[in-house]
């Protein structure tokens, strides 16, 4: 029995060595039985200390896009989504997976005797031990074919006298081999499934780039309204420091007695007005900088976020943003460039993918196999019991034998069995698999007007972002044609109050509409920065604009 054994294992030992390629490495054992982990370690906030001076956090735009790319939740989350389309790649290759089954059964039986009267006749009493054992391994070839290796080997005795063998081993070893004709038949139709799940990784790192150009896009806009909420207080610091002058130099005028003393509200209430806008700036830019905090992961540090932001990138928007844009090269490059659009042009080819596996559902499954069996037969032979020798009691020794006479009666491929097979199936009528094709088509479609929708769609989009930006340079001309004009106003009317020949009203109603102007520059300067992005976000050239590399 242990030779058995020891024998069998040895034979599929072989045959998982020469088919499967994760057993039976060192490690399968520790891997497929240890305990699984649930719990997930996320790591701290990489980089923020590297951008700390004299206790603030100083960020460029690169430094601050760095870092959001280093940290940012967001971001992180969908470098995931692309994980679950490369597993479903591997997924589909398991059905190339071989499989290895071993079988062992012991069954041993005493029977009833033929008669009655025969129960105390030993002879008639049938007792016997049965021990099957098979072992098999298969495997699907990516051409359709089907291969099959089986071992079987049973271990019988019996104390009845009717047969010629005591201990009776029988051995067989078969081979196996179904190849489709028509249906499943070639490489290609069969790693339909592979190469959709290669498509589909493909569309998902597609998608990807584009979530990652748009949480970039949100990621810069915050970095700028941080600069605008900055620029914002200092023009709001400004309006208050000129209302608080006005206000002094009115309050001069009060306590020499040249004006009345009903003139010093107007001035008080700019001042407060002023005050009011300046505190109102501040909280807007706390807001501003939490979200920034938030982007850039700061916000997960309990010592970084607690420090004061210093954003160096000007607010003046430079070369670049001002230079002029060709709106039919810049559609070309968006056309080029777009991950959306490429998404759904990859979406065709996962299209026609489907419609030939919807093909090859509608054709005949005509198969042909071949089978080769070896057999094998030994054990303990009692030739008295035998009929050729006349069945005399005890005149012949016994004929010792074993196991290994019927495995090399096996491996001596002496008593062979062979048998050819053709197989067909015929669908007289497959209205599932019809219906199937007239989807893929449908879907083919579809597919083909969502590309020429896309395409549409990223030209009207390319284009009101070049509008978009061209009129953002515009407005911020004229913002400081209409500050110049300001600034004259509101010194001509401080000169002509101090002349007499204003009123304090006008003085107030000037110093408001610089502060107005001063805030639409700003305002103007930074539209034309987030049209930028916006132009850059919808060409699909905002990731190598800022150096950024996705992998």
């Amino acid at each position: 029995m242990l030779s058995r054994f020891l024998l069998t294992g040895s034979l599929l030992t072989a045959c998982a060595l020469a088919q499967m390629s994760s057993f039976p490495k060192p490690n399968y054992f520790r891997e497929t039985f240890q305990k699984t982990r649930t719990t997930v370690e996320l790591r701290d906030p990489a980089k923020l200390r590297d951008y700390v001076v004299d206790g603030k956090l100083e960020l460029s735009l690169q430094h601050y896009l760095e870092l959001v790319m280093a940290n940012n939740t967001d971001i992180q989350l969908q470098f995931l989504t692309v994980e679950q389309p490369k597993n479903a790649i591997q997924s589909a290759m398991g059905v190339w997976d071989p499989n290895a089954r071993a079988t062992f059964s012991t069954t041993r039986s005493t029977s009833l005797p033929t008669s009655p009267l025969d129960t105390n006749n030993v002879n008639s009493v049938l007792k016997s031990l049965s021990q099957p054992l098979s072992v098999n391994v298969n495997q699907l070839l990516d051409t359709g074919t089907q291969v099959q290796a089986t071992f079987g080997e049973t271990k019988s005795s019996s104390s009845n006298s009717r047969s010629s063998y005591i201990k009776q081993y029988s051995t067989n070893l078969a081979f196996d081999v179904q190849q489709p004709l028509l249906r499943n038949r070639g490489r290609f139709v069969n790693r339909i499934p592979v190469m959709t799940a290669q498509s589909n990784l493909k569309v998902a790192e597609f998608n990807l780039r584009d979530r990652i150009l748009n949480l970039l896009n949100t990621a810069e806009a915050a970095y700028w309204s941080v600069v605008s909420a900055r620029e914002t207080v200092k023009v709001q610091e400004r309006a208050v420091d000129t209302a608080n002058k006005n206000l002094a130099f009115t309050q001069q005028q009060l306590d020499l007695g040249a004006i009345s003393p009903l003139d010093i509200y107007n001035p008080k209430s700019a001042a407060a007005a002023a005050e009011v806008n300046l505190s109102q700036s501040k909280f807007n830019l706390v807001s501003a900088e939490e979200n920034l905090r938030h982007q850039l992961g700061a916000d997960l540090d309990p010592e970084v976020r607690k420090l004061p932001i210093v954003l160096t990138e000007p607010i003046e928007p430079g070369a670049a943003e001002t230079a002029t844009v060709d709106r039919e090269s810049a559609v070309q490059t968006a056309l080029n460039n777009s991950p959306a659009l490429k998404a759904a042009v990859q979406r065709l080819d996962s299209d026609d993918l489907t419609i030939h596996a919807a093909k090859n559902g509608l054709l005949p499954n005509l198969t042909v196999g071949a089978t080769y069996t070896s057999n094998g037969l030994g054990g303990l032979f009692d030739p008295n019991r035998s009929t050729l020798v006349g069945g005399g009691a005890g005149l012949l020794p016994l004929i010792p034998g074993g196991v290994s006479d019927a495995l090399g009666q096996m491996f001596g491929f002496g008593y062979p069995t062979y048998r050819a097979n053709l197989t067909l199936q015929l669908p007289i009528r497959s209205r599932a698999a019809s219906a199937t094709m007239a989807n893929a088509l449908v879907q083919k479609k579809s597919d083909t007007l969502t590309v020429r929708n896309q395409q549409q769609n990223v030209r009207l989009q390319v284009l009101n972002a070049v509008t978009s930006l061209e009129g953002a340079k515009e407005s911020l001309k004229l913002a400081n044609t209409q500050r110049e004009f300001a600034k004259l106003n509101q010194d001509a009317a401080e000169e002509k109050y101090r002349l007499g020949t204003e009123t304090n009203q006008n003085v107030v109603f000037a110093q408001q509409a610089l502060a107005q102007a001063d805030l639409t520059v700003v305002n103007a300067q930074i539209t034309i920065r987030r049209s930028r992005l916006n132009l850059l976000t919808q060409t699909g050239e905002l990731l190598d604009a800022r150096g950024i590399v996705v992998k």
